[in-house]
């Protein structure tokens, strides 16, 4: 049996979102990078939950989250909502750095999960 790879949104430079196999991976950034670290904040874990109900997951199937922050200093505001986001038991392998991110993005994060439905041919 062969594992299919599904792209969803694709452009000439990304994806939305690609599945392989029983996993997503995928990339979120605020969708309005003029609002503060908890706001930039709440949009991602939002699009993250969008996210993961069109691909056919939920936050207690995340595998790993790396988070870029454009200031380590934002880290409790960050830590605040996640803890708060995050179900109790289902916290993912996650890692936490500083990195240069675009104009006004404040937080990134890269999201792999796993699906409810693994993808076959």
């Amino acid at each position: 049996m062969t594992t299919q790879i599904r792209r969803i949104g694709v452009t000439r430079r990304w994806s939305d979102a690609v599945l392989y196999g029983g996993t997503a991976y995928f990339v979120e950034v605020a969708d309005d990078p003029a609002q503060s670290i908890r706001g930039q904040v709440a949009q991602v874990l939002q699009q993250i939950d969008d996210r993961l109900k069109v691909v056919g997951s939920d936050r207690t199937r995340l595998l790993h989250v790396q988070i870029f922050l454009a200031d380590l200093a934002d880290g409790p505001h960050l830590n605040e909502l996640w803890d708060a986001w995050v179900p109790e038991g289902h916290a993912p392998a996650r890692a936490c750095v500083q990195a240069g991110l675009a104009p006004g993005y404040l937080v990134e994060m890269v999201i792999t999960a796993a699906l409810t439905n693994p993808l076959t041919e």
